[in-house]
């Protein structure tokens, strides 16, 4: 269970405590088919991002700097990969059921009053609203869904930084609903505010602490209904 500000953490759909045959269609596999278990059971970390051939890249060179093996593709599905190195997954999705697991997102993203090349360690995500939330439309009903990310995971991954020497910053990340407008780009098809206003948008948000823009960072919480 997790304490402090983070809500507490459990099976929240009722209708799969009686199911057994569990297939994960996003991944072409289930409990009848694979030992979840004995393949996945041992995971301690898991780590995502958008691009398949970008987490393939990255489990190939963790499995050659660390010396031990990598999987094959373990998704029986074309929809995503999935890896797995010792105790570390790397898929281009983030989904798990272990309270234990330390997820980390990775990705391309546009800096904030940062220096081109820095690694950006987020602190909390912000949405287009800058508010730190996850929302969703469900039965269309606006629902507001706050989040959280991992303070000691942060600061394990700022320190590990820091004495790698690699350029590092920390603060919220925005999640933006898309590419250009979304994110005050000039260059979409449709743009209806000019350079002036692009840059007192950035202005604003990096004065409530934003330091990188990208469109997959804010999480659902787990809560209470």
């Amino acid at each position: 269970m997790a304490s402090g500000k983070y809500p507490p953490f459990g099976l929240r759909n009722k209708n799969l405590e009686t199911v057994t045959d569990d297939f994960l269609y996003h991944f072409g596999f289930g409990n009848k088919t694979m030992d979840i278990p004995q393949v996945f059971g041992d995971t301690k970390f898991v780590c995502t991002g958008g691009s398949p051939v970008r987490l393939k890249l990255y489990a190939e060179w963790f499995s050659k700097e660390c010396k031990i093996p990598c999987s094959e593709n373990l998704s029986k599905s074309d929809r995503f990969c999935l890896y797995k190195t010792g105790k570390v997954i790397w898929v281009n999705i983030s989904t798990c059921n272990e309270i234990s697991l330390r997820i980390i997102r990775l990705g391309t993203s546009g800096g904030v009053g940062v220096e081109p090349g820095t690694v950006v360690v987020s602190k909390n995500a912000m949405n287009g609203e800058l508010k730190e939330q996850y929302v969703q439309w469900i039965a269309g009903k606006r629902v507001e869904r706050d989040v959280y990310l991992d303070e000691g995971l942060q600061n394990d991954l700022l320190a590990m930084a820091k004495e790698m020497k690699i350029p590092v910053e920390t603060g919220l990340t925005m999640c933006a609903d898309d590419f250009y407008e979304g994110q005050m780009r000039l260059d979409g098809f449709f743009c209806e505010y000019n350079p002036d206003d692009k840059l007192g948008f950035l202005k604003k948000i990096h004065e409530k602490g934003v330091r990188n823009i990208e469109m997959e960072s804010t999480v659902k919480k787990f809560y209470k209904p």
